[in-house]
Parts: structure tokens; C-alpha cells; sequence
């Protein structure tokens, strides 16, 4: 691994030991993105874009887009974007959710998106989130990011002597198994006690708390493993990987002319049909407001879409030497092995053999790896935000992503190397001009 490699991976878990809800993801990007100068715009005002420009456009504080302005004028803006999502599998607080058992305060939660369970126990955790408080105006309540930064919660495993056939699996409900405890109650019975802590975090108090969005995430932090330091374990591999990339190769583009843009979504493992989500109209609302800005009309905006290129990243499965039946017998990823390119008869990835060249070429371009992953013919597998945004967007698409090992569990597997592969692919796409 090269100083290079290691540097990206360093600053990739970085990145990810502050991403640690789709809030704080959105709110860490903003920084990153002030500070290299992009210009804040807010879905509620009009637009001053000017050639050059650099923007960024926050929506519901879990979701944002940004873009960059060619400087030099061109016949066609020469459209070019790049998709990730923020949000991962956890657990989310429900509504008053404090219950007291046998000693122990415990908590009411639900499952968000598609877990390993298991993996989630025995852990430190803390919670992470948005909470909103009363104000002066009913329709315009205050917000406050909050992340505890501490451990917290634990969910405790049954003791192998009352559960002498774990190790042949375990089912896990969610409602039952899976409760985190805060704390031992002691003698005093308090009620209310994950709002009042709630509220001691935020420093006010738990009357001006309206509601919440507070979710759990592993409290440790990623590492590299490996006697030769080859890997990454980590938390939330999926997505941040894919969004740190988005970020990374739209502030190292090169391009003169045309439009690049990224778009985070959240909501991308609960289905995407959310108004933050990658199946909503944010992103074509967004679009054509840029080209409304820019002087352009609703026609240059179509015939750019059907000229352009679109990159949905998310992680892709790695083989898995322990479990290579589960692989494609053909096309077998291996982490370490750059970039991912992600295909379906089914569709559940976007793409066609036309956009699989053109990642090929612009892989080639960049000095970087490809591979390809394919289900298993007997496995359903999963799917991603590619297809969905591109029914409502209907430009050429194309799913590419980083394979990892352990998908979904709290800590995921990757090649270090890996993480500058993926950002080098954006780059190179927002770097060829039209």
C-alpha cells in the first residue's frame, strides 16, 4: 500500500468516526465543502449562480447536493453527477421510549434497514441524531444536531448455560432481544430518563424537547488490520466510503466546462421513497433550478441528460474466502481489487453494457483497477439508489462501488487501498471535458 492509499484510508475512517448518523454525515460534507468554498444556497430562496461557482444545497438537514459551474462557456453544459447515500443499518430510538426491568433502564428501539443483529451485541454504543425544540414560530421549530461521542448503551448477549445452542444460530427479536440498556435503575424508578439526558446533552431543558430522531451506532472506532496493515475494519463502510468519494473527486476536478454534481441521499436502506430519499424529485427539482439560474431552459436541460453520465455509488459484495460458493463462479471481486462494477439481468443495478465501457475507460484513464460483480444466479441479492434515480432521470447510469466483506454488520471490511481507487474514478469523471 502506498503513502497515498494509507492516506485516504486514514482519512476515510476520520470521515466516518464523525459521520455517525445521516445528520452529522450531511453536517461534516458541509464543513469539508465550506471550506474549500463552496457557497450555501437554501431550497427556499432564489438562486444567483454565476460560471465558476462552486454550491452546496442542504435539504431536511440529512440530505444535500453540490455543484460545481464550468468556468468556460460551452454549447452544452455537459451534465455529469455522482449518487451515494448517508444513512446505514442501526437502530432508531422510538417515541417515549424509557422502560425500567429487573434493575436495568432500558430502551424502546426499532430496527432501520436490513442488519446482521448479532453483530450489534456486546458493543458500546452510542446514539447520535436530531433533536427539535420548541420555538416561536409552530411551523419553524429549532433543530440541534446531537451525537454523545461516549458509550452509552450496551444490548447484552444470554449467557451461552441458558442458551446452550447459540452457536448452531440464533433468531433475534428485535422487540424483545435487542433492547439496549442505559443503565441500572437502582431504587429510584425515573421515567423520563433518556429525555433528561437527552436534554443534558443539548443544555436545555426536557419540556423544550418536541421530539427527536436519535439513532445507535458503535461507539469504537475503524482500524487498520492486518499484519501488513492491508485493511480497514470500520463502522459504516456502507456508504460513507462512497460518499467520501463523491466529495473528494468534485473538490480534485479539473474540468473547465460543464456541470458536475453530487447528490447524498438519505434513506437509501429503508427504500429511497422518501422526500430526502433517491426516489423523490429533490434531485430533478435541483437540476432544474441550476439550469433555470444559469439562463438555460427546460430543453437544454433535457438534451444534456440524454448526453450526460450519472455514477451510483455503494460498497458491492466481496468474495468471501470462507464462503466462495456464495460468489458468482465468474465474476468474483476481491477487496483490494479497485473499483467495483456492479450489473443485474434483474436491474436492481443500474447500468448496460455501454456504461460498463465507459467506467472501464475512465478507469483506465485514471490508473486504477477494475472489477465486476454479479449475483450468485441462485442468490437475490441486493440493490441500490442507481436504478431508482434513473427512472426518474433517464440519463446513462451506471452502479460502481468498493467491495467489502461483512455487509451490514456494525463493523465492515475493506481493502485500504481501495477508498483512493473510488475517489480517483469520480474525479476522472468530473475531470473530462465534454
Amino acid at each position: 500500500m502506498t503513502a497515498e492509499q494509507r492516506q485516504a484510508a486514514q482519512a476515510l475512517m476520520d470521515q466516518i468516526d464523525k459521520s455517525t448518523s445521516p445528520f452529522q454525515a450531511v453536517e461534516y460534507v458541509k464543513e469539508e465543502l465550506e471550506k474549500a468554498g463552496f457557497t450555501p444556497l437554501s431550497l427556499r430562496e432564489k438562486w444567483e449562480i454565476v460560471p465558476g461557482g462552486r454550491y452546496y444545497v442542504p435539504a431536511y438537514d440529512r440530505t444535500l447536493f453540490a455543484f460545481t459551474v464550468g468556468q468556460r462557456k460551452a454549447e452544452r453544459h455537459g451534465l455529469r453527477m455522482a449518487m451515494a447515500h448517508t444513512d446505514f443499518p442501526c437502530f432508531k430510538v422510538k417515541p417515549f421510549p424509557e422502560m425500567t426491568a429487573h434493575g436495568c433502564r432500558k430502551l424502546n428501539v426499532e430496527p432501520y434497514g436490513g442488519m446482521i443483529r448479532g453483530a450489534w451485541m456486546d458493543r458500546p454504543l452510542s446514539l447520535a441524531g436530531k433533536a427539535v425544540l420548541r420555538g416561536e414560530n409552530p411551523f419553524e421549530p429549532r433543530t440541534v444536531l446531537v451525537d454523545f461521542r461516549r458509550p452509552v448503551l450496551t444490548i447484552p448477549n444470554l449467557a451461552i448455560h441458558m442458551n446452550r445452542k447459540v452457536n448452531e444460530g440464533v433468531c433475534l427479536d428485535p422487540q424483545k432481544d435487542m433492547l439496549p440498556l442505559s443503565d441500572l435503575s437502582g431504587a429510584k424508578v425515573q421515567e423520563d430518563f433518556f429525555l433528561r439526558a437527552l436534554a443534558g446533552e443539548i443544555g436545555c431543558e426536557p419540556g423544550d424537547i418536541l421530539d427527536y430522531e436519535m439513532f445507535l451506532y458503535p461507539w469504537e472506532k475503524g482500524a487498520f488490520v492486518g499484519f501488513e496493515q492491508t485493511m480497514i475494519s470500520c463502522p459504516r463502510l456502507d456508504n460513507i466510503t462512497s460518499v467520501r468519494a463523491c466529495v473528494q473527486g468534485l473538490l480534485r476536478a479539473e474540468r473547465e466546462e460543464g456541470l458536475n454534481v453530487i447528490a447524498l441521499f438519505d434513506n437509501e436502506e429503508v427504500g429511497s421513497e422518501t422526500k430526502q430519499g433517491a426516489a423523490s424529485s429533490l434531485l430533478p427539482f435541483l437540476l432544474e433550478r441550476v439550469y433555470t439560474a444559469l439562463g438555460s431552459s427546460r430543453s437544454d436541460l433535457l438534451e444534456d441528460l440524454f448526453d450526460g453520465f450519472f455514477l451510483s455509488l455503494d460498497v458491492a459484495h466481496a468474495v468471501h474466502p470462507n464462503a466462495p460458493e456464495k460468489a458468482d463462479p465468474v465474476n468474483r471481486p476481491v477487496m483490494g481489487g479497485g473499483v467495483t462494477i456492479k450489473t443485474s439481468a434483474s436491474q436492481s443495478y443500474a447500468g448496460d453494457c455501454e456504461t460498463v465501457a465507459v467506467v472501464e475507460e475512465l478507469c483506465r484513464r485514471a490508473g486504477i483497477a477494475c472489477q465486476r460483480f454479479v449475483n450468485h444466479s441462485s442468490q437475490r441479492g441486493g440493490s441500490t439508489q442507481g436504478s431508482i434515480a434513473s427512472a426518474a432521470l433517464p440519463m446513462r447510469t451506471m452502479d460502481v462501488g468498493i467491495a467489502i466483506l461483512a455487509m451490514h454488520s456494525a463493523r465492515e471490511l475493506m481493502g485500504a487501498a481501495d477508498q483512493l481507487a473510488m475517489e480517483k474514478l469520480v474525479e476522472q469523471l468530473f475531470s473530462q471535458n465534454i
